[in-house]
């Protein structure tokens, strides 16, 4: 693996913050149901959404990732996990603009993170359903723009290791592929 940096423009991020945005937005649904005067989650994918059509790259952007991170972390502890994993997609889609230049697997995760952990929440939602996960990537997949396949193949291979969610953003970084 080369240690030099890979090329990314701003159009690039913001294609990518876009599709975060849009994969993470159906599991928005989960978190709402369990957590309805939370808004923490919805916040971060707004955030990502604003950036995507062409707002700033701040620190209110990065703020609402670690507001969604928050509320994931509160909802784990309510012991509500499909809403756990819904707020780290809308953690995964605000963050998404901060994927780095480097070619590291593990920025494949700010690319297919949102989409890895909106599969897991409709998984569990379902009551521990894989082909959930698996049918909701492919919706994901129909989703992510030429722009969005280029910044992926520029990178390694999505990383070993994450549980349930590493698997499922493995298996869409191969479909995308």
């Amino acid at each position: 693996m080369s240690n030099s940096a890979i090329r990314l423009s701003e159009a690039d991020l913001r294609a990518v913050a876009d599709y975060a945005a849009l994969s993470a937005l159906p599991a928005l649904a989960i978190f709402e149901r369990d957590r309805p005067d939370d808004l923490r989650a919805r916040a971060a994918i707004q955030a990502a959404r604003s950036f995507a059509s062409g707002g700033n790259r701040s620190k209110s952007l990065r703020d609402s990732a670690w507001a969604a991170q928050r509320a994931a972390i509160e909802a784990r502890d309510e012991g509500l996990r499909a809403a756990y994993e819904a707020a780290r997609a809308a953690l995964a889609a605000a963050g998404a603009g901060f994927l780095h230049p480097l070619p590291n697997p593990s920025q494949v995760k700010h690319i297919l993170g949102a989409a890895g952990h909106a599969a897991r929440a409709f998984e569990i939602s379902a009551g521990d359903v894989p082909a959930v996960g698996a049918d909701y990537l492919a919706r994901s997949r129909l989703l992510a723009s030429q722009e969005v396949v280029d910044v992926l193949r520029r990178y390694p291979g999505a990383p070993p290791g994450g549980g349930r969610v590493g698997e499922l953003i493995r298996q869409l970084d191969t479909l995308l592929r």
